[in-house]
């Protein structure tokens, strides 16, 4: 069954921005990036690494504060969706420390999430993860946005080749009955 878990590895090569020395790459975190339920999301073991905490910190920090994460900033995905998602990975991710799988499924945040979290979490270090990684949404959208607006003038450019080529068939038409009719 089709879940909609897409892997969005796109921007690997168009935005590549080095920060000074001991900061994260831009590219490092548009690969943990992914869309689950029509959103673009983090999961929450990809950012306690980001954010330099235990996975288990993050969630108790969460956990104490979920009036902050409406469904639009936070949510709990299903086994399914868990197990789809690391099918989509599974060429990634050479060795898993889980033994048995997992108790508790992750959670995915969206980028008001993310900026949420930050403000839960209050460290120097969730502070600069989170405008880097406010960065790498903005610059994920503004690729797809790109590209959608460039299809669009693509399928406008063959839409007039199209019909210029239909315009050319019906010159030679009318050529043709032209020559005919002298003869």
């Amino acid at each position: 069954r089709d879940i909609g878990i897409v892997v969005w590895p796109v921007l690997r090569f168009f935005v590549f921005i080095r920060h000074n020395k001991g900061n994260m790459e831009l590219n490092i975190i548009q690969h943990k990036i992914h869309e689950i339920r029509g959103a673009r999301v983090i999961m929450d073991y990809d950012l306690a690494e980001l954010y330099r905490v235990e996975t288990k910190v993050l969630k108790q920090a969460v956990r104490r504060n979920l009036e902050r994460f409406p469904e639009d900033f936070m949510f709990e995905l299903s086994s399914d969706e868990y197990n789809s998602l690391i099918i989509s990975l599974r060429s990634q991710i050479v060795t898993s420390n889980e033994k048995g799988g997992r108790r508790y499924m992750p959670y995915a945040f969206t980028e008001h999430g993310v900026i949420m979290l930050a403000s839960l979490l209050r460290s120097n270090i969730a502070i600069q993860t989170s405008i880097k990684i406010t960065r790498a949404f903005v610059a994920m959208r503004n690729y797809i946005m790109s590209t959608t607006h460039l299809e669009t003038e693509l399928e406008k450019v063959k839409a007039k080749l199209h019909m210029l080529e239909r315009n050319d068939q019906l010159r030679l038409c009318q050529q043709s009955r032209q020559s005919r009719m002298n003869l």
